[in-house]
């Protein structure tokens, strides 16, 4: 039986049964006119759950069920216009002419509005909100006519009233872009919230109040840093301070609707402002940041990137709030944030992402320019990266940096035009007028949370002064500056507006502003409902991660038995699902590897260690672009059914109670990809979380993320990583782009243990290193480079006791029982499959002097561990490292010095020298003949050269 209205009106915390009679009165005239109920009331009903056509067959209340029904039935879409039959009459015709205006003012109405605080923009006019284009004139204007899809709650009014109200709805200080949007639904939605309150809904007088303090506040903050430290950088929010209130909003409304979290991030505009008004940051401690004292034992950040954290009482209960850590490059946090409530998300169980809300707060030029914001629209709605609806807020400065605005900061006519693409509805707002921001950014969060799809606000408005406040801006942008200087603030402009209303009086606006300033010459939290002492089940608890040593590897180790009964369980593929000819072969091998009867390969020994890291209570995100089957057709993870395309994952199915595997083929895309997962691992510290390049030279297009957080989070910020990246790398004549993972960039990077570069050559050893990495409790990034050829190689195999037993080899000793250690003259050290190259040319040359020796682990460099594996070689005369590289790239000019440091101990008489590619611009050569030759080459100079 479906649920009443009133039933779900029961439902809610805010009614009680004694009162239904009262509510129902209520709720009847908040539909005939939202403003006629108080504020309060108002928000209620506003977040009532909406009520389908099947659902709404029986309810009372005839105003209660037509409104339901015709949204359920999608009547309140616009009145096609008939081009095939002609009109009855004169007045039928104007009839749709009318309504062909006001479907004129729902799709144009924005390019009418009054958006610039500034006054600047010339907006050319627009004909299709002129009457005359509709064959309308001024002698229409008395004529009554019907209204019809218009939530006006008036069946019919006279077309001078009928324009009144779409100007005041469509062209005031809002404008609208919603007609984008294909689904009816969500269009019918946003018209009936927008034109029943003509997108000016009557706000309390408290409201009012609050929204005043908040604009003090944000003021206040920018006018003392102003003062008391002259000339010092900032980025102020000086123009643009009504970003304090609506931030303010969507945190307590979100509380109200269910959100436990709120993650925020945004770039350096505003950045301390938000800080301190929004999240509590002690002012005192910024001041002592503005002097310079170091709070850190790390290299610390500027100011403006600093990230927070605290928890803030709303209507709803406790919520949690996270500001993420940036770096100046702009948009790259956008896909961070998304990442961090994702793995919040699923940390509660919240398919749908009711409990945790993002916020990305962009700046104009920024959202227009940086292809990551497209990359993260792109993964909105994807199944690995959707986290219910993320509310944008742009930042309108209408300048970038000196670039001036539209003519050369984009070719759009909005910055935030690239939201369209999955069209997401977008409400531009004058930032001069507070209350417009009130209500734009209280109907975004309700569409997030109604449709669980992304929102933008475009908050127009200015920057008073420069990029930073060393700049002098009127050297690049005169005339915009000559206004603004004489143009008094938000918060001025408000508060006249407030004491001309009767709201307060003017001595209770200037005591707003000596209180806020008290506030901050004592050094007390100035944010509101700021819980001091905060829930501590609201976030993750990382103590067990900090202070962990390098040397604490973990035991990854796994009994045989219990090893082969997990092996069994991968194999094992259900009635049903017709397996594909090729990937059957496979399975089929795996189970003979099981057996003994066959080693074991790359990809089963992966597949084992993920297996036996579920079994151990570890969970698993793996995404990539191939991640399901492996680039290389090694991992076939997800068995596609034959039959009807169905999909099956041996390693969801181990046991009733196991942790969560989330194995996703990503869209195509590095950059947002790889800084999402970069943000989910930093939140969800327990288990493995793998990004998998499909070429390991496609991580180039992430290469900010890898530079700005994932090898030095730990130590600008605190944040640790768990992170691994799996990057295919190695030489086998595909040419410069699908040869080199930039092992070099990687290594470049590494200091002060910041990150781990390995490069395994065996099945065990990727084996433990995976497992390794999830069970210490160490969270450092792991660089792994992948191989390809090494994949199917038929010297690169293991043994089911090799994975059962022992641990990651950082460095890897002569295997040969023919290479006798007094006789060893020379001493070949290297990394990846470069050692097959080396041992299979050894032996057709039947040398048995060389000693080739792998390093496993590039870095953290093995110095205790080479100098073991060497100190039996007593009789050594010459010291080669060998790589596949070019000799200005991979690992030789890096780790040069680290190898003399060993080799120094050791053989004091001798030098290491180089045996590998030429120097060379490009990672590889393009042909293979040439390949080879090069390859052939470096190996032969490594062992007799």
């Amino acid at each position: 039986m479906h649920e009443s209205l009133m039933e779900l009106l029961w439902s809610t915390s805010q009614f009680s049964g004694g009162n239904l009679e009262y509510v129902e009165g209520l709720f009847e005239s908040y539909l005939v006119d939202p403003n006629s109920v108080s504020e309060e009331w108002r928000k209620c009903f506003d977040q009532l759950p909406r009520v389908s056509e099947a659902q709404s067959t029986d309810l009372p209340h005839s105003v209660i069920q037509q409104q339901f029904l015709e949204i359920g039935k999608n009547k309140f879409r616009a009145m096609p216009v008939s081009t095939g039959v002609a009109a009855s009459s004169e007045h039928e015709q104007k009839q749709i002419n009318v309504l062909q205006l006001i479907n004129a003012y729902r799709v144009r109405g924005h390019q009418h509005a009054s958006l610039d605080p500034l006054g600047l923009r010339k907006r050319e006019k627009v004909a299709d909100l002129d009457i005359s284009y509709h064959q309308l004139t001024g002698a229409d204007f008395d004529t009554q006519f019907k209204t019809g899809s218009l939530f006006f709650n008036k069946e019919s009014m006279k077309l001078s009233e009928i324009i009144a109200e779409l100007e005041k709805t469509y062209c005031s200080t809002i404008g609208y872009e919603f007609m984008h949007i294909v689904d009816t639904q969500e269009k019918a939605w946003l018209q009936q919230r927008v034109e029943s309150v003509r997108s000016r809904p009557e706000f309390s007088p408290e409201t009012r109040q609050n929204l005043l303090e908040r604009l003090t506040a944000a003021e206040g903050l920018e006018k003392y840093l102003a003062s008391r430290y002259p000339g010092a950088k900032r980025f102020g929010l000086e123009g643009g301070e009504s970003l304090i209130p609506m931030v303010n909003e969507l945190i307590q409304r979100s509380g109200s609707l269910g959100a436990k979290e709120v993650v925020i991030g945004m770039a350096h505009r505003g950045r301390l402002n938000v800080l301190v008004n929004t999240l509590g940051k002690s002012p005192k401690d910024l001041f002592d940041e503005f002097e310079g004292k170091k709070l850190v034992n790390t290299s610390g950040d500027v100011k403006y990137h600093q990230g927070f954290s605290s928890n803030v009482m709303t209507s709803g209960g406790e919520v949690h709030i996270a500001l993420s850590f940036n770096p100046s490059h702009l948009e790259i946090v956008s896909p961070v944030v998304e990442g961090s409530v994702r793995a919040r998300q699923d940390r509660r169980k919240d398919s749908v992402g009711k409990t945790v809300v993002p916020i990305s707060i962009h700046g104009d030029a920024a959202f227009a320019g940086q292809g990551v914001v497209m990359e993260t629209f792109q993964m909105s709605q994807t199944r690995g990266y959707r986290t219910g609806g993320t509310v944008h807020v742009v930042i309108n400065n209408q300048v970038g940096f000196t670039t001036n605005r539209q003519d050369d900061s984009r070719s759009t006519e909005y910055a935030t035009d690239v939201a369209k693409m999955i069209q997401a509805p977008i409400f531009h707002v004058n930032g001069d007028d507070p209350e417009a921001v009130l209500f734009v950014t209280q109907l975004a969060l309700d569409y997030r949370y109604e449709f669980g799809r992304d929102v933008v606000i475009d908050m127009v408005c200015y920057r008073r002064r420069g990029h930073n406040e060393t700049d002098e801006p009127s050297g690049t942008q005169p005339l915009m500056y000559s206004v603004i200087n004489k143009l008094k603030t938000t918060r001025t402009l408000y508060a006249e507006r407030l004491v001309a209303e009767n709201v307060l009086t003017k001595a209770q606006a200037e005591e707003m502003v000596g209180e806020n300033r008290q506030d901050l010459d004592d050094g007390r939290h100035v944010a509101k409902s700021l819980v001091l002492e905060p829930k501590s089940d609201l976030f993750v608890n990382w103590k067990p991660y900090i202070g962990v040593e390098w040397t604490d590897a973990g035991d990854t180790t796994y009994p045989l038995a219990k090893l082969q009964e997990v092996a069994k369980k991968l194999t094992a593929i259900p009635d049903g699902v017709v397996v594909q000819r090729q990937v059957q072969k496979i399975y089929q091998d795996r189970d003979k590897m099981t057996a003994g009867a066959l080693p074991l390969n790359w990809g089963y020994a992966e597949t084992l260690a993920f297996g036996t890291l579920l079994e151990q209570g570890y969970p698993i995100r793996i995404t990539g672009q191939d991640s399901g089957r492996g680039t290389f057709s090694h991992r076939h993870a997800v068995i596609h059914s034959q039959k009807d395309g169905s999909t099956y994952i041996p390693l969801k199915h181990l046991s009733d109670d196991q942790p969560t595997l989330d194995l996703y083929d990503s869209y195509l895309s590095e950059e947002a990809v790889l800084a999402f997962e970069y943000g989910y691992s930093t939140t969800s510290p327990k288990g493995l979380v793998i990004w998998e390049a499909q070429f390991g030279d496609f991580a180039n297009g992430a290469q900010v993320v890898i530079d700005q957080f994932i090898t030095s989070g730990e130590h600008k910020w605190g944040r640790l990583c768990g992170l691994t990246m799996l990057l295919p790398h190695g030489y086998e004549g595909q040419g410069p782009e699908h040869s080199s993972a930039r092992l070099e960039r990687f290594m470049q990077l590494c200091a002060e243990y910041n990150i781990q570069v390995c490069v395994p050559t065996t099945p065990a050893q990727i084996f433990h290193i995976l497992r390794r990495q999830a069970i210490r409790p160490m969270r450092r990034p792991l660089v792994i480079m992948s191989p390809k050829s090494l994949l199917r190689h038929k010297q690169a195999i293991s043994t089911l006791e090799e994975l059962a037993e022992g641990g990651f080899k950082t460095v890897l000793p002569e295997t040969s029982q023919t290479i006798k250690a007094d006789k060893v003259k020379r001493i070949v050290l290297c990394s990846g499959k470069v050692y097959y190259d080396l041992i299979n040319r050894r032996d057709e040359l039947e040398k048995d002097d060389v000693a080739v020796i792998r390093l496993e682990q590039l870095y953290p460099f093995p110095y205790d561990d080479l100098e073991s594996v060497l100190g039996q070689y007593k009789n050594v005369e010459s010291l080669v490292w060998c790589q596949e590289e070019p000799k200005n790239q991979g690992a030789w000019h890096s780790n040069r010095h680290r190898m003399n440091r060993v080799l120094e101990k050791l053989y004091p008489e001798l030098k290491i020298r180089f045996a590998g590619r030429i120097s060379s611009a490009a990672p590889a050569a393009g042909y293979m003949s040439v390949h080879v030759e090069e390859q052939e080459a470096l190996v032969n100079d490594a062992l007799v050269g």
